[in-house]
């Protein structure tokens, strides 16, 4: 093939990328739109009605809260699949403690968060063990945890629903934290510290981030927001049960990917990967059921939607292995 032919080539496919990277930013948004006309039309505008809405945003002040812990994470290239477990067992001490302090209750469900976060960045950062497969043993030691603790009557906080469960409340509560974590991330050095360790480690140690302390705090306070969501999902259910969490992670990093999240993390990481990811993720979980489709079916509609999503938002120059 003649070279002028091959540099034309080249210069095709680099046109393609460099016009791809440009709409990037932007296809979190419309895919927002085109899933919300999508059920609008499907369901004749009933998805748009006020007890639907309610429902949908209903259902995503916990995932906004633990989502903000798990972007953090995502950020710096890693991974966390113990979300929904340590939700179940942090939902636990939070119904146990609110029978003697409500304050107390949030405490212990930070705290135990908090705890699990430390014991995922103990193997991972000083043992050095991959954090997908940190946390996927520590989702199933988890499970387990909550099953045998919860092989009892339901585990019950009633109180906390009836006594805290209202919109304006859980909307001021998930509006202030989402605001904290874009404030710190967009206006600290933190979020520039996370994007460089996701870039890339022996970089970010050059350029003089603190690479261990970073990943053992962020996992930390990850766990500390996971353990805060626990309560607030304590208010909505008022009780837990063993299946409490269950699949939280999944929903998480679905709801995150759907909102341009790159899975690599890195510096085009934004934080409206939460908000539209959250949206996005709501609105197409909503919309299945209403139209009728089984839970198999929306498990394979899910996942085709997240390939899809995945491959638009992979970026294959960068990324090698999930740190």
């Amino acid at each position: 093939m003649p070279e002028t032919d091959t540099a034309a080539i080249a210069e095709g496919m680099s046109t393609k990328r460099s016009t791809l990277e440009k709409l990037r930013p932007i296809l979190p948004f419309f895919g927002l739109a085109i899933i919300l006309i999508f059920f609008a039309f499907t369901t004749h505008g009933q998805i748009l009605t006020v007890r639907n809405l309610t429902l949908m945003l209903n259902s995503t002040y916990m995932l906004f809260i633990a989502s903000v812990g798990v972007f953090f994470i995502m950020t710096m290239g890693s991974l966390d699949f113990s979300q929904g477990s340590m939700l179940g067992v942090a939902s636990i001490v939070v119904c146990v403690l609110s029978n003697y302090n409500i304050v107390l209750a949030i405490i212990g469900g930070v705290l135990t968060g908090m705890l699990v976060g430390a014991i995922n960045a103990y193997f991972f950062v000083h043992r050095q063990i991959a954090s997908f497969i940190v946390t996927n043993c520590t989702m199933f030691l988890l499970r387990g945890v909550v099953q045998f603790l919860t092989n009892t009557p339901v585990m019950g906080a009633s109180y906390l629903q009836r006594d805290l469960w209202n919109m304006p409340l859980m909307i001021a509560i998930t509006v202030i934290t989402l605001a904290i974590g874009y404030f710190v991330f967009t206006y600290t050095s933190l979020g520039a510290q996370l994007k460089a360790i996701g870039a890339g480690q022996t970089a970010a140690r050059f350029a003089g981030v603190k690479v261990k302390k970073m990943q053992a705090l962020i996992y930390i306070v990850a766990g500390g927001l996971t353990g805060f969501a626990a309560f607030i999902n304590c208010v909505k259910v008022g009780s837990v049960t063993s299946q409490s969490g269950t699949m939280l992670e999944t929903q998480i990093l679905i709801a995150l990917v759907m909102g341009g999240m790159p899975i690599s993390g890195g510096a085009k990481v934004r934080f409206t990967n939460i908000i539209v990811g959250v949206l996005s993720y709501r609105i197409l979980a909503q919309g299945l059921v209403m139209m009728g489709f089984d839970t198999m079916m929306q498990q394979i509609i899910m996942g085709i939607v997240f390939l899809i999503v995945v491959a638009l938002f992979s970026d294959r120059d960068s990324i090698s292995v999930i740190k």
